[in-house]
C-alpha cells in the first residue's frame, strides 16, 4: 500500500431532479433546508452512507475492504458493531471475548489498528469503537461538510393515488384513491468541500489504493443508488487540490473560492447546463496543484 504524503482539499459538485437528495426525518421526510435562507442540505452522513454502499457492492468480500456501518439495504444481514468488535478480538488477536467483556487496556490500541486494516470506512471516516468490547476511536482521514444548494430550493408536494387494495376485511373504496405524498426538489445543483489529510492518514492506513476507491465511490456511488424517491442524482464535478507537503500550503478555504459556481440562465434551473464551474488557476498558490477529475 502506498503511503498518502500529501494534504488534499476537494470540491464536490452533484445535481437532483425531480427527486429528494436527503430526506429530514424532523419534517416529515421532506428535502433538508437552511430555513433561513430557503438553500437546499444534504448531509455529510448522507454521502459517506453512499459512499460506504458503492464501496459495499464494488469490494464484497474483498480482505481489508469490508464496510463496518453496513446497510442491511445492501448486504441483507444485521450487523452490530460490537459483534464485529469482538470478531476482531477473536480473529485477529486471539482474545476470546464474551458480550460483556471489556478488552484488557493493554490491547485497545492494537484492536484500533486491526479495525482500520479490517473496514475501509473505519480508516476512511473514522469511527467510535469504545462501546461494548473497546477498540477506541478513530478520526478518519477523509472529511467532508454538509452540501449546500446553489439556488434556493421550492420543494414541491405530489398526491400519490393507489388503485389496488390490499385487505379483504375493508371497505375497497376506502383503500384507494390518495393513499400518501412524495416531496421532491425540481432541480438542485449541490457543492460539498472535502479534506484529507496525510497525517491522519499515515494513523489510519488510508493508502493511494484507497483514495483512488474514494474516488471512483464519489464519481459512481449514485448509479448504484437510484431510487423513485432520489430522482436523477449525478456526479457533476469532482475537483482536486493537492499540496506538495504533508501540513499543506494554502488554506482551504482559500482554494475553494477559485472554483466559482455561477447560474447563467434567466428563469429559475433546471439543468446542469444552467450553471457555469470555472476554476480561477490564475490565483492558484506556489506548491499547489489543480486536477478535475469528473
Amino acid at each position: 500500500m502506498s503511503e498518502i504524503k500529501n494534504r488534499i482539499d476537494f470540491v464536490f459538485i452533484f445535481d437532483v431532479k425531480d427527486g429528494n437528495p436527503n430526506g429530514d426525518p424532523d419534517a416529515g421526510n421532506l428535502p433538508r433546508v437552511d430555513a433561513e435562507t430557503g438553500y437546499g442540505l444534504v448531509t455529510d452522513v448522507c454521502l459517506k452512507r453512499k459512499v460506504r454502499n458503492y464501496v459495499q457492492i464494488a469490494k464484497a468480500g474483498q480482505c481489508g475492504n469490508d464496510i463496518l456501518v453496513k446497510s442491511k439495504e445492501i448486504s441483507g444481514q444485521e450487523v452490530f458493531i460490537n459483534g464485529e468488535i469482538r470478531k476482531m478480538y477473536k480473529e485477529d488477536l486471539g482474545l476470546d471475548l464474551k458480550v460483556k467483556d471489556k478488552a484488557p487496556a493493554n490491547k485497545v490500541n492494537e484492536g484500533r489498528i486491526a479495525m482500520c486494516k479490517r473496514f475501509f470506512d473505519v480508516r476512511t471516516f473514522g469511527a467510535v469503537l469504545s462501546t461494548g468490547p473497546n477498540a477506541g476511536q478513530v478520526r478518519g482521514a477523509v472529511q467532508m461538510t454538509f452540501a449546500r444548494s446553489q439556488n434556493v430550493i421550492v420543494p414541491e408536494e405530489h398526491a400519490l393515488t393507489v388503485c389496488a387494495a390490499r385487505d379483504e376485511d375493508k371497505a375497497y373504496d376506502s383503500q384507494v384513491g390518495i393513499q400518501g405524498r412524495k416531496a421532491t426538489v425540481p432541480y438542485g445543483l449541490y457543492v460539498c468541500h472535502g479534506f484529507i489529510s496525510a497525517n491522519l492518514a499515515k494513523q489510519t492506513g488510508f493508502s493511494e489504493e484507497d483514495l483512488e476507491l474514494f474516488w471512483d465511490a464519489l464519481k459512481n456511488m449514485f448509479d448504484v443508488d437510484r431510487s423513485a424517491a432520489r430522482g436523477l442524482m449525478s456526479a457533476q464535478k469532482l475537483i482536486v487540490f493537492k499540496h506538495d507537503s504533508v501540513l499543506g500550503n494554502a488554506p482551504a478555504n482559500k482554494l475553494f473560492d477559485l472554483v466559482k459556481v455561477e447560474k447563467v440562465c434567466d428563469g429559475a434551473p433546471r439543468s446542469f447546463s444552467d450553471y457555469t464551474v470555472t476554476i480561477d488557476k490564475s490565483g492558484l498558490p506556489a506548491n499547489v496543484t489543480v486536477e478535475n477529475l469528473i
